[in-house]
């Protein structure tokens, strides 16, 4: 393969490409075990084969049937390309329109092996989070943006391309859903097998969503949360010299050491693959590694003695962590670790994304794919004492959170001691990050948005960030609350360092948190420098989809609703369709992100902006609603910052009106109603 216009020329099938199989070389997904019948192997074969002509079915038919009991699911390796994949410049791509070439250049990059965790799975990170089910939705994907016109929306059904639809220019150009399983049967044993037949497909958040900017997608989330952690749990703004212990450098985690590094703290971060460890200490993330605890806790003693700022990646297993940092304890009276979370893929435990300490990772994988009740029995086993061990230091000082990964939840499903008494299904004796630090940054409006410079020009980049920091300043200046003040300082902060910290991995992007005013004004700004050419190609603006509107999750991102609404998902529903008919380019609704499948409902949006004034009205009605229904939601359910964030907004915007809650001031008459003295 030598150029893009092959590539989107449609499936190649005369002559089929040479079956290469498996890369060497390259970071593979555990093999997975659906345990399909003698009759979902028939379905799933029959399934992969109606992507090609009869003709070619006695060919393909073994090579995939081999590859469905070898792997588990039919990836179709043979139609990996043969091109580096990256996120090419966007005047490069043979479009049409170039909005269909922005969204090529975000697929691409979400498949660049600097970026994606397991490349040739199609996975992008978090061990399971598929931006398609096999190659031959990717050729045809690509194929269909190529040929695409402004009255045409492409249509997705969980990685599978159900084709290009007549619509109008103002409709999006793509909508995607991923995982939309009947809820009586989105279990995960029931997506295991949905997902080997091909008909259902995880998207994990940004993965399927096509929006994934690399690990700097979440380390300028993990910066803040330990920054707020530290002054929440220490009284510290400055950690120098204070301990982060945590798990995983894979895909989203490999954030967790810059974040460190960031933050000026001290950061050791286990991590049992050793290509994950190795990615993202030659990608300058990672200070140190070593796979010796007697060196990790000397570096550690070290560091926290001098107050130097340390990222040490621990080859090796983090209960081994944990409990070897109880034995200096009890051995020494030192409590050498200050802050403790988790990133590790607890969403999908049993199937790679947490490794038993029993076992070394090679061992691990081997039973996965040989009992996978065993490896399930010893996860859970790990999981147990890796509580243990947290709790014991807990109790000394230590102040540990749950980062949204359902590590708690899944804890508490293998009977470890991480139940709280008296409190709601949420909560749990450690709190979510969301509860404590996020949930309320969420509830002034602030969030992940980020940006895309399609032009691949870092000095495109290095304009977008003066625009972010000066249209946040301008708003400062204009009068803002405390509390909204000290985000853009953050933010402004962040922005201005980071060029120097080095964060781009795969495409030219950017990310900060910002509220509604901040989101809007900086769009607007970057459209018009598209426009007057101090841009020289149109610039993506997205967010994660854990945002303040994105995401119905009780265990994450709604874990601080307590009007009982947090096992509910209209909020995401509604702002996937108020994003589509207000302006976006795209959209993405998904079961499952974060904290597994059947736990969550989340979506996202990407949309382009390419100079005009038709983009700056998108812009501006998209991203008020993409904010405010969040915030909105979050007043109904009593949150005081959401209630005076909305307020505030219907105040700068008469067309916004907000059915605002009343506070049941007195107990008293609840109490009587129902009959307790």
């Amino acid at each position: 393969m030598s150029s893009l216009k092959e590539l989107c020329a449609g499936l190649p099938l005369n002559p089929l490409p040479e079956n290469r199989g498996r890369a060497a070389g390259v970071p593979h997904a555990p093999r997975r075990t659906p345990g399909l019948s003698a009759e979902e192997l028939r379905l799933a074969l029959q399934n992969s084969l109606r992507y090609f002509p009869p003709v070619l079915h006695k060919e393909l038919a073994q090579e995939f049937a081999d590859e469905l009991r070898l792997y588990g699911h039919v990836y179709m390796y043979r139609f990996c390309p043969q091109i580096q994949m990256r996120a090419y410049p966007i005047h490069e791509y043979p479009c049409k329109t170039k909005k269909a070439a922005a969204i090529m250049h975000m697929i691409m990059n979400n498949l660049d092996p600097a970026v994606a965790q397991f490349p040739q799975e199609l996975v992008t990170y978090g061990g399971n989070g598929q931006v398609f089910s096999n190659w031959a939705q990717f050729w045809l994907v690509m194929n269909y943006l190529a040929e695409m016109t402004e009255d045409q929306t492409l249509v997705m059904y969980s990685g599978h391309p159900l084709g290009l639809f007549p619509s109008h220019h103002n409709a999006p150009r793509v909508v995607i859903t991923n995982g939309m399983v009947i809820p009586n049967y989105s279990s995960r044993e029931e997506y295991e097998k949905l997902f080997a037949m091909g008909v259902t497909m995880y998207g994990q958040m940004t993965a399927g969503s096509y929006c994934y900017i690399g690990p700097q997608g979440i380390v300028h989330g993990t910066v803040l949360t330990v920054l707020n952690a530290g002054r929440r749990y220490l009284g510290l703004d400055d950690l120098a010299g204070k301990v982060f212990v945590t798990s995983g450098l894979g895909g989203m985690s490999g954030a967790q050491a810059k974040a460190a590094d960031i933050a000026g703290c001290v950061g050791i971060i286990a991590e049992v693959d050793k290509a994950a460890l190795l990615k993202r200490h030659a990608q300058g993330w990672l200070m140190e590694i070593t796979d010796s605890l007697d060196q990790c806790v000397a570096r550690l003693r070290e560091a926290r003695k001098n107050k130097t700022v340390l990222s040490l990646g621990y080859h090796g297993n983090v209960v081994d962590l944990w409990e070897r940092l109880v034995s200096e304890y009890e051995a020494t009276g030192d409590l050498l670790v200050d802050l403790g979370s988790d990133q590790t893929s607890c969403h999908n435990p049993f199937s790679g994304g947490y490794y038993p300490v029993q076992l070394s990772f090679e061992e691990a994988n081997q039973l996965l794919a040989s009992n996978p009740e065993k490896f399930r029995e010893l996860v859970q086993e790990s999981l147990k004492r890796q509580v243990a061990a947290i709790n014991t230091l807990s109790e000394k000082g230590l102040f540990f959170w749950d980062y949204g990964n359902a590590f708690l939840l899944e804890a508490k499903r293998a009977g470890a001691e991480v139940e709280k008494d008296g409190v709601g299904k949420t909560e749990f004796r450690y709190p979510s990050y969301v509860q404590h630090i996020m949930g309320e940054i969420f509830s002034l409006g602030f969030g992940p948005f980020r940006w895309v410079c399609t032009s691949g020009d870092p000095q495109d980049l290095s304009v977008t960030d003066l625009i972010a920091a000066s249209e946040l300043e301008n708003i400062i200046n204009q009068g803002v609350d405390e509390a909204v003040q000290q985000q853009y300082n953050d933010n402004i902060r962040w922005i201005r360092e980071a060029g120097r910290h080095d964060l781009v991995v795969g495409s030219q992007a950017r990310i900060l948190y910002s509220d509604q005013k901040g989101r809007v004004c900086i769009a607007v700004a970057i459209n018009r420098a598209v426009a007057d050419g101090r841009l020289k190609a149109p610039v993506v603006i997205s967010r994660d989809h854990h945002d303040v509107s994105g995401t119905d999750s009780p265990y994450r991102e709604t874990s601080n609703i307590y009007d009982g609404s947090a096992f509910c998902a209209d909020m995401a529903v509604q702002n996937f369709v108020g994003d589509a008919f207000r302006g976006a380019t795209w959209v993405a609704l998904h079961n499952g992100g974060g904290v597994g499948w059947g736990e969550v409902i989340n979506g996202g949006f990407g949309l382009v902006l390419d100079g005009s004034e038709e983009s700056e009205e998108r812009a501006r009605m998209m991203l008020g609603w993409d904010v405010s229904n969040g915030v909105a939601r979050r007043c109904w359910s009593g949150n005081r910052n959401a209630h005076e964030t909305i307020r505030r907004t219907m105040e700068e915007n008469s067309g916004l009106r907000v059915t605002l809650p009343y506070q049941v001031e007195d107990e008293l008459i609840l109490r009587k109603a129902l009959g307790h003295n």
